[in-house]
C-alpha cells in the first residue's frame, strides 16, 4: 500500500483525535494539520493557517503533496472548501472527506434540515420557520405550540443558537430580539420554532460516500457547564461511548427509521455526500427523533467514537473518498470508551488564555487530547476555552470514567474546571 501525506483542518480537540489516529495508519506518510494546538504538534506538523483561507491552505496542499484533506469544523464546509477544491485544476483530484456546500447546507440552515428530514419522513419534532417579515405568524405559531418552546437561530451561531423557554410572553420577546435585533447576527434573520420533545438524547455517527455508509459507535456528551446538566451551554463537557440504554432493538429503529432514509435521501435528493453524517437524536419513550445534523464529527464525541474502532482509519477515510464503502467491514472495540473535559475558568462566558499547563507527563493508561492549547517558550499553555478531553477504556463506563477522573486530577493550570458528574443519569 502506498503511503500518503494527509492533511487535516482544524484545531480541536476532535481533530487532535484524527491525528492520533491517523498516525497509527499503515496508510499515512507525514501528517499535516492546520492550524493545529499544542498536542497535534506531537503527531503531525502544525501548519499557521487558518481553515478558511483556501488560498493558503491550497499553496499547503501542493507544497506538501497531499493526497487526502479531512476537514474537522463545520465552518469550512458550510464556506464551500471541498468545492474549492474541486474547481481548482491543481487540487480537483485531492479526496476531501467531508461535503460539498449543498450537503453542508444540513447544518448551515435548520430550515433546510427540517425539509430535508419532512421529505424523507425522518422522525423530528414538528416546527415552523420564520423572518422579520412575518414575525406575527410566528408569535401566532408559539400561541399554538405548548410549553416549553424551542427557538433554534437558522444559521450558525457555534452551538449557541438555541433558547428554551418556558414562558409564553418570554419567547416572544426572544424571538424579536433573535429577528428583529440580531441577537445571534446573521445567523438568526430566519428562526426555526420547534415543539420540544422530552427524552434523554444521543448521538449517532455515520461516514458515508453517498451511496454506502458505516455507521460509527453511537456516543452521549454532556453540554452544560454545571453538575446535573445546570447552566450555560458548552461545546460539550465529556462524553461516553457506547450509550447504555441503547439496545438492539433501539439500535434497529435508528438504523432503519433514520440513518437508512438520511443516506437514501442525500442519493435521491441528488446532495453529492463524502464525509460524516453526525444525527444528534433524542429518545422520547422508546422511539428514536432526530434534533438536528451536523456534517462533522462531534466535539468532544470523537474523542470516545475513534478510539472505539479499530479498523485503520487511512484506509477507511479514502475506501469514502474512492466510494467502495460496501467493501468494508466496520470493527468496534467491545470496551467502553469515556472522556472528560477540562476548561478555562470563567468559561462558556470570558476567560483567560495563556494558563500553563502542568502533570501532562504523569498521566497513565489514558490519552489527553489537546483542545484549547498552544506551545510558548516551550510550554503547553492555555488557548480556548475547552482545553482538553482525558480519554479512558473500561469494561463499562463507570470503570473508564473512574480512570479518567483519576487521571484528570494529575493535570493543572490555574482556574481548570471539568464536571465530576459525566454519565451521572446512565
Amino acid at each position: 500500500m502506498e503511503k500518503i501525506n494527509i492533511l487535516v483542518l482544524g484545531s480541536g480537540g476532535r481533530e487532535h483525535t484524527f491525528c492520533w489516529k491517523l498516525e497509527q495508519s499503515q496508510l499515512t506518510n507525514q501528517l499535516f494539520i492546520a492550524p493545529g494546538n499544542g498536542g497535534t504538534a506531537d503527531l503531525a506538523t502544525n501548519l499557521d493557517i487558518g481553515v478558511n483561507d483556501f488560498e493558503k491552505i491550497k499553496k499547503a496542499v501542493l507544497q506538501n503533496q497531499i493526497k487526502l484533506v479531512i476537514v474537522g469544523p463545520e465552518d469550512p464546509l458550510v464556506n464551500g472548501v471541498h468545492d474549492f477544491f474541486l474547481s481548482d485544476q491543481a487540487l480537483k483530484d485531492i479526496p476531501v472527506i467531508g461535503p460539498q456546500k449543498l450537503g453542508a447546507t444540513l447544518e448551515g440552515s435548520k430550515e433546510f434540515a427540517k425539509a430535508f428530514m419532512l421529505r424523507h419522513n425522518i422522525p423530528t419534532a414538528q416546527y415552523g420557520s420564520f423572518t422579520a417579515e412575518n414575525i406575527d405568524q410566528g408569535y401566532d405559531f408559539l400561541e399554538q405550540m405548548k410549553s416549553p418552546y424551542v427557538l433554534k437561530a437558522d444559521g450558525l451561531a457555534a452551538g449557541k443558537g438555541v433558547l428554551i423557554i418556558e414562558d409564553l410572553n418570554e419567547a416572544k420577546i426572544e424571538l424579536a430580539n433573535m429577528l428583529l435585533d440580531k441577537k445571534f447576527g446573521a445567523a438568526s434573520s430566519k428562526v426555526v420554532i420547534e415543539e420540544f420533545l422530552t427524552g434523554i438524547e444521543l448521538s449517532c455517527f455515520v461516514l458515508t460516500d453517498g451511496k454506502d455508509h458505516l455507521t460509527f459507535p453511537m456516543a452521549k456528551d454532556y453540554k452544560r457547564i454545571g453538575e446535573g446538566d445546570k447552566g450555560l451551554n458548552t461545546g460539550g463537557m465529556g462524553a461516553v461511548s457506547p450509550v447504555p440504554f441503547t439496545d438492539d432493538q433501539f439500535y434497529q429503529k435508528i438504523h432503519q427509521r433514520i440513518v437508512k432514509p438520511t443516506i437514501e435521501g442525500l442519493h435521491k435528493d441528488n446532495i453529492p455526500y463524502v464525509g460524516f453524517v453526525f444525527i444528534g437524536l433524542i429518545k422520547v419513550g422508546e422511539d428514536p427523533y432526530v434534533i438536528e445534523y451536523n456534517v462533522r464529527m462531534g466535539d468532544p464525541e470523537t474523542q470516545v467514537v475513534l478510539p472505539r474502532i479499530k479498523n485503520d482509519l487511512g484506509e477507511l477515510l479514502l475506501a469514502a473518498a474512492e466510494r467502495r464503502l460496501s467493501q468494508i467491514e466496520i470493527e468496534i472495540d467491545d470496551r467502553s470508551a469515556t472522556t472528560v473535559v477540562a476548561v478555562s475558568g470563567g468559561y462558556p462566558e470570558k476567560y483567560e488564555k495563556g494558563k500553563e499547563i502542568t502533570g501532562l507527563e504523569n498521566v497513565k493508561g489514558s490519552t489527553v487530547f489537546h483542545a484549547g492549547t498552544t506551545i510558548k517558550e516551550g510550554k503547553t499553555v492555555t488557548n480556548g476555552g475547552r482545553v482538553l478531553a482525558v480519554t479512558s477504556y473500561g469494561e463499562d463506563h463507570s470503570f473508564a470514567l473512574k480512570q479518567s477522573y483519576n487521571q484528570v486530577e494529575k493535570i493543572n493550570f490555574e482556574g481548570i474546571y471539568f464536571r465530576g458528574d459525566i454519565g451521572f443519569d446512565l
